[in-house]
């Protein structure tokens, strides 16, 4: 029987009709056996997210203030799970060691991920699965990085033991026996971590939302879903914050050639978005898979005459960067001036002493440092073999007013990044999308 992993975030989990959701789609099918679960979410508009109480629990403590009114918070928010599941369980034992724990001082860690452990031993006895926790299979090294060779196997060996299990996402642990967490949304990665140690023909990521879609909808109204992506593509898009998965989470499954398959714990009809390793057609009438942008960026452009002449030139600015430990993300250049988009808060207050630097090292003609860029990012497999790609880039833009003042097209040829002004950012990002994407007529 092949194998099935599933991850269900907070939402999926925020209270007890969002654990009947789950357990109705966990059992709908037998070849989904290993469950990782998130800390519950928000139930409403205006609600906290048990994660949130708990970090609050750890300032309250380490400001020595008395924890008892959030902690009490926390603690219903489960029992009324429990209640409301009509489960005959208790975490009396398990609140008492939290709540002793954290007065003493515990790690931020180990207070952060007691909301998955604890969401994970509520769902494991109302599925009537094994609880497996995390720490036990998941490791991380000294300085704090993932260990992938001892965790996969060690919980590969775990997993072979039960037909089904839940494990709770988020964290693992420390040589030391400590807890440590990945970053925020690091559910995801655990889920994928345990589809690679399962060899899992799929992966199953449950969310609120029915796949990844090819446009902010903040910006544009009622964007298509994505049907098929492929991990390149996801990637090149997570970079302009477009996902809804940890972008962390990719690298284990696509090693392994496991797909990852998004999809909705309120509407499990619908089929969501497949990332999958690679795929040779376009599922839609469209040659692009998304686009998508951030602002905050800078530009620095450095001028010199004859600067293509000058061997290490680019080196010697790139240096300069190095030492503030500001990393570039596109080198637009010419013959006579290159400019280096950075991201502007990585400037901070090392300005001057950037300029000054390139100066020193690279004697320029000028330097000059520009704010308020955006970057947008037109991403698609099958911008490789269409004609005129870019050139539908500028005419949309050109049309809706708008003035280019950066364009970087990846060796690769599935991307285009075009840098425009800030103000410009939401009119450019509807400009390319509805240059691409064929409107779906309305119902009548």
């Amino acid at each position: 029987m092949q194998i099935k992993v599933l991850k269900f975030g907070g939402s999926s989990l925020a209270d007890a009709e969002q654990f009947k959701k789950v357990a109705a789609i966990v059992r709908a099918e037998p070849e989904r056996r290993y469950v990782v679960a998130s800390a519950p979410g928000k139930r409403f508009s205006g609600d906290t997210k048990v994660t949130d109480m708990l970090y609050n629990c750890f300032e309250l403590a380490t400001a020595k203030q008395d924890i008892s009114e959030v902690f009490s918070q926390i603690e219903e928010r489960y029992n009324q799970i429990i209640r409301d599941l009509g489960l005959d369980c208790s975490l009396d034992e398990e609140f008492a060691n939290i709540r002793m724990s954290i007065q003493h001082y515990a790690g931020k860690d180990y207070v952060a991920s007691r909301g998955e452990y604890l969401n994970s031993m509520i769902l494991a006895k109302y599925l009537g699965f094994p609880f497996i926790d995390a720490e036990s299979g998941i490791f991380f090294t000294d300085d704090g990085k993932f260990d992938d060779a001892k965790t996969y196997r060690v919980l590969s060996g775990i997993l072979s033991k039960y037909e089904y299990a839940v494990i709770p996402g988020f964290y693992g642990s420390m040589p030391n026996g400590t807890i440590k967490t990945f970053s925020r949304g690091g559910s995801d990665i655990t889920g994928s971590i345990v589809a690679r140690a399962a060899d899992a023909a799929l992966y199953e990521n449950w969310t609120d939302v029915s796949g990844m879609l090819m446009a902010d909808p903040r910006c544009i109204e009622n964007p298509r879903v994505i049907s098929e992506i492929t991990y390149q593509e996801l990637r090149e898009l997570a970079y302009m914050g477009a996902t809804v998965m940890h972008e962390e989470a990719i690298f284990p499954v696509r090693e392994a050639c496991i797909p990852i398959n998004i999809r909705n714990t309120n509407a499990p009809a619908d089929p969501g978005t497949m990332i999958v390793p690679m795929a040779d057609s376009m599922p839609m009438d469209t040659i692009i898979t998304g686009v998508a942008g951030r602002k905050g960026f800078s530009t620095i452009t450095i001028e010199k005459d004859r600067m293509n002449t000058e061997v290490g030139f680019g080196r010697k600015v790139l240096s300069v960067l190095e030492d503030f430990s500001v990393s570039f993300e596109h080198i637009p250049s010419g013959i006579d001036a290159m400019s280096v988009i950075v991201s502007t808060a990585a400037l901070q207050d090392n300005r001057d002493a950037i300029i000054s630097g390139i100066f020193r090292d690279a004697k320029p003609d000028t330097v000059t440092i520009e704010d308020r860029l955006a970057l947008i990012a037109i991403v698609g497999r099958g911008m490789v073999k269409a004609k005129g790609t870019a050139g539908r880039v500028f005419t949309a833009c050109a049309d809706a007013g708008i003035n280019i003042r950066m364009i970087d097209q990846g060796s690769g040829e599935n991307n285009i990044i075009v840098g425009v002004s800030e103000d410009d950012y939401e009119g450019t990002l509807r400009a390319i999308y509805h240059a691409f994407v064929p409107e779906v007529p309305h119902a009548v």
